[in-house]
Order: C-alpha cells, then structure tokens, then sequence
C-alpha cells in the first residue's frame, strides 16, 4: 500500500511544510483580538463587583461598605460563564456543520453587542439593574464562549506542522494582554474618576464615600472591551474558509485549493479522487459511535479532564485574587477607601500579577510549546501548581505577617506563570490537534466547556470557601477559610498531573496524523 504522506491531499501536505508567512502573523491576530475580549470581559467584572455593592446596596448605619447579596454576587460573577459553557457546546457543533468562517463572525458581533449592552444595564432599583446585567452578560458569554473552539480550529487548521502549537498558543496568549488590559483601563479610569470628584474614605462619611459619578466607572469598564474586537471584524470576515473544512468536511477539493493558492502563492492541484478515496477508507464515523470511541475516547476523557480541573484552580484564585490580597493586607480594608479608590487599587493588584506572571507564562509556553512539547508543559505546570499551593497553604500563619507579604505575593504569582506556562495554554491547544477535521470543533467545545463547568464550580464553590469560618458576612455561610481553601486547590492540581497522562503528545505531527484521518476503517495506518 501507499505510505500516508503520499495519500495526503497536496493542499494539506503544503500547508503543513509551509514556512511562517504573513498570512500566519495575520490570522493570530485576527483570532487573538477575539480572544483579548474575551478576557478582558470575563475578568473585568472581578475589579467592579465591590463597587457595584457599594452603588447599590449600601446599608445606613452599616460599619463596612456595601456588598452584593450572595445569590446576587453568584449571578454577576457566574452567569457569563454559564452563558460560556453553552456557546462552547453550540458554536463548536455549529462549527463543524456550516464551517469555522460563517459562525466565526456571529460571535464577534455577540460579543462586541453585549460588551456594550452590559455597560447599558437599567433598572429603577437595584434588581433590575442586576437583572439586565445578567441577562447581557449571558449572551456576553455565549458568544465568547463560540470563540474558544473557533479560534483553536482555524488556527490549528492553517498553521503548518512544525510551529502550529505556537500559533495557537499565541492565539491564546493573548488571554493575558486582555486581563493587564483591563487593569490597566480600570486604574486609567478610576483615576480620573478619583481626580474630578474627591471623595472621603467610608469610615469618615459612608454616604459621600460613593460619588453618584462611581456609576458611570463600572459602566464604562465593561462597555469598552467591544472596541479591540470590533477592530478586527473586517479582517475577520475577509478570512477565507480553511482548507482542511473545505477538503475533509464539506469535500470540495477545487475550492480547498484556489483558496490556499491564492494565500501560499503557488499553484495547488485539486485532488478530488483523494478525498473520495479518504471518505471510504476511513468512513465517517459519528461523536457517539463505537468506532470514535475507541479512536479517541480516552483522548476526549483526557482533554476534559484535565481542563476541567485546570479551571477549578485556575480561575478560583483569579477571580477571587482580590479577597486573598485583602486578607494578607495587600489591599487596605474597604472602609479606608472611597469607591473608586477601591477600585483602583483592585485593578492594580490584578495588574501586577497579569504583569509579573500571567503575561509571561503564556509567552514561555508560545516559545516552547514545539520545543519541549505539550505534554511536558502541562506535567510541569500541574506540578508546580502543585508544590505551590501547598507551600502557600500549610504554614498559612506564616504569610499573614505583615513582613512576610511580599514573599507571599511572590510565590503565589508563581502559581500563576505556572498555570499559563502549563496547562491553561496547553489545554487549548491539544483539542485543535487530535480530533478528525469534522468532529474538531465539536470535541474543543466539549472540552471547553468542561472547563467552564469547572471555572463555574471553583467560583461559587471558592466564594464559599475563602470566607473565614468564624464569621459570616450578610448572608454568607461560614467557609473554610484561605488556608483550607489553598489545600483543597492543591489536591485539584495533583489530579489534574495524574490526568495529564490520557492527553496524547501531537508536537511535529500533522493534523491527519494525529485524527487517524488517513487511518483504515479498523483504524490502523497502511505501511
């Protein structure tokens, strides 16, 4: 029989052994704006939830500022990652049914509407301003959830095979510019929102602490993550459809290699015979078949997995990294602050650590991910998350003294260069890599949202847990406390290392390779 390569597509074999053109540089930016949203909208409600406490349940008489009831402060923080994990399942499956270009522009236009419409949020009291609130950011998150197996497919689908990880790895870097964008912009405009109407802390006047002003702060934070999308919708719909849906999915070999000429700039022979021929060796098996079952089953139960326990942590500390700051003394308490300083200084906590670890943990991972590759990466980062975790958690009292603080920041932003240099870059990379071309989107939406499941759990569960056992705030039950709570992370991390093992390595391998795409029906490669 004929060896694999020759019986791949030409079109395929091309842009696998392609140099990096322009056409690459291109294409990561096109899908890495997207992705700045869609950080910048999911974290940036974390630096306004303390302000919109203050705004709109402030209590008379009160000795602490005002806070979001905790089925209230459950909705804000969550509802976009429940919108998230259903846009992940329907624009994946939408995805690999109508192509990645025609559902790719309905998402951004999702997402830049309800950026805006969240910022817009109107109500004549307190529940309705919260109501609205919710119902944008749902859809907020639905389309940004779309953008996740999206993103990851074209970029894996045009990339070629010896620097593919990195592209997407980069794709999904720009994660990190989103969540230092949105501090950045919260401390710009808290700043001038401080400047141009003083205000005294809450402790010398609980009613003149919040400026009716504060109102616009938190509106205009979440309204502006539309305009670095928005930028790039243009480019986005003048992207032309991949190659490998064209060919493997929608079976039209011609167009698949006009498209590709006109990018590659060299002459493609359509090959239909071959993609005839690749339908009836390897067949079309569906999600639930047997056949996929047994092809890719433990690799679907290992990308799941891990990026469900990947999210637990990940995002438990991310979201909720301003009570931790606050409960070691990194952040003064609230009622020593007016509203817009809290902000800032919220802003500026999440800022130095998107500065110091996150950005460059994902920046490690892009120059190493086709080096040592992604198995490696994601081993290692659990790992240390690992270690970390419990150095932070077990001589918690440690930390707590004031002398010791910085060194506690220090090594708790190590958890996060090493979740971004591990395995949140590399959990969005591999579902792009080993799943066939017609199920690609479908099973990185599964997985995503896995992890959004995951992120959901760790946010409400964590919100919980933080709280000091021996206290309960309005409403709150006690928790468990940051000590606990640290152990209880380092447990997930250390499952998520055990996990790391289904997760196949696909570093140098081409797409088809790896999705047994050119494989027989009985799923073996001819000699």
């Amino acid at each position: 029989m004929e060896p694999r390569s020759s019986r791949n597509l030409h079109v395929l074999h091309a842009l696998d052994g392609a140099k990096t053109q322009w056409y690459h540089f291109t294409a990561i930016v096109i899908a890495g704006m997207g992705f700045f949203t869609d950080a910048y909208d999911l974290f940036c409600i974390s630096l306004v939830t303390k302000l919109l406490g203050r705004i709109y349940y402030h209590k008379e008489g009160s000795l602490k500022p005002g806070s979001l009831p905790p089925q209230v402060s459950a909705a804000v923080n969550g509802v976009a990652l429940v919108g998230t994990l259903a846009g992940q399942l329907f624009f994946g499956w939408l995805g690999d049914k109508l192509g990645r270009k025609k559902v790719y522009g309905i998402t951004l236009m999702l997402m830049c509407l309800c950026s805006i419409a969240s910022g817009l949020s109107f109500g004549s009291h307190p529940k309705g301003v919260m109501t609205t609130l919710c119902f944008f950011r749902f859809w907020l998150g639905f389309g940004i959830g779309g953008d996740y197996p999206l993103s990851a497919t074209i970029m894996s689908e045009y990339s070629n095979k010896k620097t593919r990880g990195a592209f997407i790895a980069a794709v999904f870097a720009m994660q990190g510019f989103g969540i230092l964008g949105g501090g950045v912009f919260a401390i710009f405009i808290a700043s001038i929102f401080n400047a141009r109407f003083p205000a005294p802390s809450y402790q010398v006047d609980p009613v003149r602490s919040t400026v009716q002003e504060a109102d616009y702060v938190w509106r205009i934070i979440l309204m502006v993550g539309a305009l670095p999308a928005l930028l790039t919708y243009y480019w986005r719909m003048k992207m032309p459809e991949t190659a490998r849906f064209t060919a493997l999915v929608a079976k039209n070999a011609e167009k698949a290699a006009a498209d590709m000429s006109k990018i590659l700039q060299v002459e493609l022979e359509a090959e239909q015979s071959k993609i005839d021929d690749s339908t009836r060796r390897s067949g079309s098996f569906g999600l639930f078949s047997k056949e996929f079952a047994k092809r890719h089953g433990l690799h679907l139960l290992g990308t799941t997995s891990t990026w469900f326990l990947l999210d637990i942590a990940f995002y438990s500390q991310n979201l909720f990294q301003k009570d931790i700051f606050s409960a070691i003394g990194w952040i003064p308490p609230a009622k020593t602050m007016n509203a817009i300083q809290e902000v800032a200084r919220i802003a500026r906590a999440q800022t130095l650590i998107a500065l110091c670890s996150t950005v460059p943990g994902y920046w490690f991972t892009v120059f190493l991910i086709d080096k040592i590759g992604r198995f490696t990466i994601q081993l290692l980062g659990f790992t240390m998350m690992t270690i970390f975790m419990f150095v932070l958690a077990f001589p918690y009292d440690y930390w707590t003294h004031k002398e010791n603080n910085i060194k506690f920041v220090v090594i708790y932003s190590l958890t996060f260069f090493f979740a971004n240099f591990g395995p949140n870059a590399t959990t969005f990379v591999v579902p792009a890599e080993i799943f066939p071309a017609r199920l690609r989107a479908t099973c990185h939406g599964i997985s995503a949202a896995s992890g959004s499941w995951g992120r959901s759990l760790g946010r409400s569960g964590f919100c919980i847990w933080l709280r000091d056992p021996k206290k309960t705030d309005a409403g709150y039950p006690p928790g468990i406390g940051v000590k606990n709570s640290l152990i209880v992370l380092g447990v997930i991390n250390l499952l998520g290392t055990l996990c790391t093992f289904l997760v196949p390595e696909s570093k140098g391998k081409s797409l088809e390779e790896m999705s047994g795409e050119n494989d027989d029906e009985d799923g073996h490669s001819p000699a």
